[in-house]
């Protein structure tokens, strides 16, 4: 299907041996798309509620026609149920190594087939909300020199997330990261409350130390998408600005 300008989203599927099951995919090629160019990769954990809830495509669509941000091919990566997304994002996760390894050794190379993407980190984004922010982070820790930049909305941080920053020593990655100022009592999906914006801030301040390219944003309110989307532009014109 078309959206309204000249993009185009479709739909594949790709199995992972690491997570032994075949996984949907959405993937939004960009106006004029030609297999004759390079092209940056965003890859969208929570894939449906970003291109869904957050509009993705089209907000990056309306960026590219407007000369405001380079051309983007984004993979989203719809989860199947709330207790497989938290075995597969969470830090501490039961399917969180896979997960990554999927990422990065299947998908990644899925990608480059399929499409003309930058073969450089600096080429490649990781974009989540919430547990799906936690695992983009995880992925590029795990993989600095196959994803170089990092949006991350509203993580989830604990002390393995803080531990895990200490293994990127002479790695250097460019972050988009923002919390809102009433994320203290955030209801998780196992149903309990966690304070989300203290270890924002404990997350802020060791990279801001590490030297990253790093914004960092405290916004006004809360752990939902009324909040996140209408972020979601200015995260792509920092990852992605001519």
């Amino acid at each position: 299907m078309s959206n309204q300008l000249y993009g185009t989203i479709k739909e594949d599927q790709i199995y992972s041996k690491f997570l032994r099951k075949e996984l949907p995919i959405m993937i939004y090629l960009p106006p004029n798309y030609s297999p004759l160019y390079s092209y940056h990769l965003l890859i969208a954990q929570d894939g449906k509620d970003y291109f869904q809830l957050g509009r993705i495509a089209r907000q990056a669509e309306e960026l590219i026609s407007n000369d405001e941000i380079e051309d983007v091919i984004i993979i989203g990566i719809p989860y199947e149920s709330v207790q497989e997304r938290r075995e597969m994002y969470h830090p501490n996760g039961s399917q969180t190594n896979n997960y990554i390894r999927f990422l990065a050794e299947e998908l990644v190379p899925y990608a480059e087939n399929q499409f003309h993407t930058f073969s450089l980190a600096a080429g490649r984004t990781l974009i989540g909300d919430s547990l799906a922010g936690t695992i983009s982070l995880m992925a590029a820790l795990h993989y600095p020199n196959t994803f170089g930049q990092i949006i991350l909305q509203s993580p989830y941080v604990n002390q393995t997330v803080l531990q895990e920053l200490s293994s990127l020593k002479g790695h250097h990655l460019k972050i988009y990261h923002v919390i809102g100022k009433e994320e203290t009592n955030v209801e998780t999906t196992n149903g309990k409350q966690k304070d989300f914006l203290t270890p924002n801030r404990e997350l802020n301040k060791i990279l801001v130390n590490m030297g990253m390219t790093y914004h960092y944003h405290e916004f006004e309110g809360d752990h939902k998408w009324t909040f996140w989307q209408p972020d979601i532009k200015s995260a792509l014109k920092y990852m992605f600005n001519k």
